[in-house]
């Protein structure tokens, strides 16, 4: 089994600032990519950001500049640095990621809790 755990979320007034941890464990070979997505009331979920295992990018338009997503210095983590928040970046955040529980296996897709980011105007 694999566990990911988002921790960090809360309410802000709008232009501040939260950061975002999500802690991979469990039956690991490998992760290919981590990433946080995020789902407004009545609305779909959407990808804000992933990275890959080399290092690739990727951000939705709306928070490119404003958020940062990087790897931890610590196995299996992933942080999602966020600024200059505005109202409509509330929404419930999960941390996504592709891993291989085994060496032989496929990549499988894991989801974490969700974590609640309020922005107040």
């Amino acid at each position: 089994q694999v566990q990911l755990v988002e921790s960090g979320g809360g309410l802000v007034h709008s232009g501040g600032s939260l950061r975002l941890s999500c802690a991979a464990s469990g039956r690991i070979f490998s992760i290919n990519d981590m990433g946080w997505y995020r789902q407004a009331p009545g609305k779909e979920r959407e990808l804000v950001a992933t990275i890959t295992s080399d290092g690739s990018i990727n951000y939705v338009d709306s928070v490119k500049g404003r958020f940062t997503i990087s790897r931890g210095n610590v196995k299996n983590t992933v942080y999602l640095q966020m600024n200059s928040l505005k109202p409509e970046d509330t929404a419930v955040y999960y941390c996504n990621a592709g891993i291989r529980q085994e060496s032989y296996s496929y990549k499988t897709r894991h989801w974490g809790q969700g974590t609640q980011v309020t922005v107040s105007s």
